[in-house]
This record gives C-alpha cells, structure tokens and sequence, in this order.
C-alpha cells in the first residue's frame, strides 16, 4: 500500500477507535450501535466492517486503545529523571487527574470488570499482560527503588500502592454517596482540586523518610502539574 494510502487508512481507523470509545463509553457494549460509531467517524459500515470484524472486535480493539494510551502516559511519569519519591507523587497525581480527563476509559474500564467477573470479558486479560502489567512492574519497582534507597519508608510495598492509588479510587467511588450523606460535592471543581492537592500533600508527609523534604516535593510536584482544564462540573460515573 503506497504511503499516503497507509497514513489515510490509519487516520480513518484512529477515527472509527475514537468513535467507539465514545459509543461505548456511553452505552455499553450491549447498547452501542455501529451505525452510531461509523456516523461519528465519517465512514458507512461496510468500511467499519473492513477494519473490524464484528461489534466485539471493534469493542475490544477500543479497549486495547485506551489502556495502551493510559498506560503509556503513567509509564512515561515512572520513567522520568527525578527521585523515585517524586516519580511516585507525580504518578499517583496523574492517576487522580485520569480519572477527571478520561471519563470514556473510567467508564470502559468499569463496565468491562463487570463482563470480567461475570465471565463475559475476551479482553481483560489481553490488556492486562500487554497494557497493565508493564505499568505495574515499573511502579512496583519504584516503590522498592525508593525504599531500598532510604528516601522512602521501610514498609510492605504493595501497600503503599495501595495508600498511593487506592485513596484516588475510593474517593471517585464514594462521591455519590458521600454526595447523598454529606453536605458536599465531591465532584464539585473545587472540592475536586482541593482533593488532589490533600491527597499529594499527605503522601509527602506519610511516605517519605524525610517529612521535610516530602512536604517540599509534594508542593513542587502540585505546582508543575496543574489541575486539567478539562476536568467536568459534573460527572456521570465514578
């Protein structure tokens, strides 16, 4: 296939990818409709069909997209030329932002670990070992990295992953009801920034050795990775 051919025919699958990602994002496998994906992304459905066999190849297919892009972003934080505390504080702020930037994977990602635990999932494990699994060895590493290096304390690593990302995760989870019960949005811009601002500040006072030094990564790290611009008001899942 000649050059300019093979850049148009990947700018037209990118387009049905992203499509999908929205449709699907949206209303689930069951509920998307390639009618809406190939009107989203310019194309008629006999093209769609050529890239993707079926609905289920286009779904897993958009899938494997998002993760490999999201995991791809968080492997590049886990690779940067600074201290693996700091590396650790920037990685755990990107995963707290992903969750205000990327709603289509949030949702995804959640609606796919419903298929997976009711054994209908083909794709979970594929993502797993190509997307997920570089990323989490990279920040099982680290962690031991910062530990064996005396930056961070001497405790059980997989447990300061989870005080690192867990926290993000609950606090998404629990907004509903934390909405319902308390009088606050959780969801709410400014309580969103104030959230993420805690939650670095508390790391680098609970992880680091040095607290001192911890609380001065922590407000160097808030400072050179501002809150997206295009956080949401208001979202419709955790």
């Amino acid at each position: 296939m000649p050059r300019i051919q093979h850049h148009r025919a990947d700018q037209t699958r990118d387009r049905i990818l992203h499509a999908a990602i929205r449709e699907f994002s949206e209303h689930g496998l069951a509920g998307a409709r390639t009618g809406a994906i190939a009107g989203a992304a310019r194309v008629n459905k006999a093209l769609l069909y050529y890239y993707f066999r079926d609905k289920e190849s286009l779904y897993a297919a958009a899938l494997e997209e998002v993760a490999g892009k999201v995991a791809g972003d968080a492997i590049a934080v886990l690779e940067l030329d600074c201290s693996p505390g700091e590396r650790l504080l920037r990685f755990t702020l990107q995963h707290f932002d992903r969750n205000l930037s990327r709603q289509g994977f949030q949702a995804l990602m959640q609606q796919e670990m419903v298929r997976f635990r009711a054994g209908r999932s083909n794709a979970m494990q594929v993502i797993a070992k190509n997307a997920f699994e570089p990323m989490w060895d990279r920040a099982m590493n680290l962690v031991e990295e910062g530990i064996g290096s005396g930056e961070l304390c001497s405790v059980d690593p997989m447990q300061m992953m989870y005080a690192a990302l867990g926290a993000n995760v609950f606090y998404f989870l629990s907004a509903p009801m934390v909405k319902l019960i308390a009088a606050i949005n959780p969801l709410d811009p400014a309580a969103m920034a104030s959230r993420r601002t805690t939650a670095i500040e508390y790391l680098g006072q609970t992880i680091f050795t040095d607290r001192r030094r911890g609380a001065r990564l922590a407000k160097a790290v808030l400072a050179a990775m501002p809150m997206p611009e295009n956080a949401l008001p208001e979202r419709k899942t955790a």
